[in-house]
């Protein structure tokens, strides 16, 4: 395969080929199947496209670590099959996508819907950390929790095969194509962003979701200009699956009344009709009972000008690396006599240094353990262990580097390196029960 072709997503088509197309993105660690119930009503009206993330199903092992380019994929696989305009409804990093596609190419889509998602996905601190478990571990651990991620305890309890098919989803997955696709989220933030999303959207999320909540989605409803907001009672974050009627009846009725006009290629524009004022309330699901959350007043975020210098890009660098913890608690206790030398550092160490292309993080983290090895800075040795799992050193690779640096570095240093390492070790790779 050549560097430069751009890998294809596996796909599937269900419906009417002469009828619209309508894309359903998948959350991470599931597959085009968590939108199995709600294929039979959605063929009705539109041609629906399914897809695989990278190493999910049985998808080739080619891992994407970004969500634009996961976007990309996207893209070229609709490319390569004549598909131009769409509809998109995704599901937590499916619906990531999404957003990005309305934010890099709103020609492309007629209209949105975001489920289970959110403009952030918590920390970047916490899905690093479940990728140097993943890497450490495998994907069992992660596997065997996702149901409580996933489904409320009742629904859970009451569907034993829904649950373990749920578990054998990401068992299945490739762990290197998991592992870049956490990273994804890590390095995804649109909040300063959401203005500019221009299509039609529907912002939608069960009542009990504890990933991606009500609190997440009222900040997409409040940023993005033309967004409305349906809470399904008694759903946790995989809501197609947990309550498959509401979420179809939801999507039937957004894509049916809020699918913008098709780009007027005679004015170079896209024709969009001025949206009716946001309602006080959100969308309630149809025939149920349940929270309806009250949407928050819209507000459009600036958007960030000026071009990043090396203290931007070091900070960035800095906080991917090191961990957002560790850089807020450092950042916080600088006074007026430490200031100096934290913006020193993050110019400089990581801004100019560490953002350099010409080695990998990998090689970077190698290089900094050795050094900490040969001074003895112990302190510093433990966060740049945390930081070379984070980079994608595995256990046996750091201890590589520490043997060869007893070598180099003398024995005793390399003595009191070992036990640092082990404890960092044993404390980031060890999963939560």
């Amino acid at each position: 395969m050549s560097e430069t072709t751009t890998p294809a997503l596996q796909y599937r088509f269900d419906g009417p080929d002469d009828a619209p197309v309508l894309i359903l993105g998948p959350s991470l660690g599931t597959t085009w199947h968590m939108w199995d119930r709600q294929i039979p009503e959605l063929t009705k009206q539109w041609r629906v496209f399914r897809f695989d993330l990278p190493g999910h199903g049985g998808a080739p092992a080619y891992p994407g670590g970004s969500v634009s380019e996961l976007a990309a994929r996207l893209l070229a696989t609709l490319d390569a099959l004549g598909v131009q305009r769409f509809g998109y409804a995704g599901c937590a990093l499916g619906g990531a996508i999404g957003a990005e596609l309305a934010l890099r190419h709103p020609d492309r889509i007629a209209s949105l819907a975001l489920i289970a998602a959110s403009p952030r996905f918590g920390t970047a601190d916490e899905f690093r950390q479940r990728g140097v478990i993943v890497r450490t571990n495998g994907l069992d651990p992660i596997a065997r929790t996702s149901p409580e991620r996933w489904f409320t305890a009742g629904f859970a309890a009451a569907q034993p095969a829904i649950t373990e098919w749920a578990v054998q989803m990401v068992r299945t997955t490739d762990p290197g194509c998991y592992i870049a696709a956490c990273e994804a989220l890590a390095s995804f933030d649109i909040r300063a962003e959401l203005g500019r999303i221009g299509v039609p959207t529907l912002v939608l999320v069960g009542s009990d979701d504890q990933v991606t909540g009500p609190a997440e989605a009222r900040t997409l409803v409040a940023g993005i200009p033309d967004a409305r907001l349906a809470v399904v009672p008694s759903a946790s974050h995989l809501v197609p699956v947990e309550q498959p009627a509401a979420v179809t009846d939801l999507l039937v009725r957004h894509f049916s009344t809020a699918w913008q006009p098709a780009y007027d290629s005679t004015t170079g524009q896209i024709a969009i009709p001025v949206a009716p004022a946001k309602p006080a309330l959100a969308v309630a699901v149809p025939q149920q009972s349940g929270p309806v959350a009250e949407i928050a007043p819209a507000a459009v975020q600036p958007e960030a000008t000026g071009r990043p210098d090396p203290y931007d890009a070091g900070l960035k660098v800095r906080r991917e690396v090191l961990g957002d913890a560790h850089v807020d608690r450092a950042l916080a206790t600088a006074d007026e006599f430490s200031g100096d030398f934290q913006e020193f550092i993050t110019r400089y160490a990581w801004g100019e240094i560490w953002d350099r292309p010409g080695l990998d993080r990998r090689s970077r983290s190698c290089v900094t353990l050795t050094a900490l090895v040969a001074g003895g800075h112990l302190d510093e040795l433990a966060f740049h262990t945390r930081a070379a799992l984070r980079n994608g050193l595995t256990p046996n690779e750091i201890k590589e580097v520490l043997l060869q640096a007893a070598v180099y570095c003398g024995v005793p240093a390399a003595n009191s390196a070992f036990k640092v390492a082990q404890q960092i070790i044993r404390e980031e790779t060890t999963p939560e029960e």
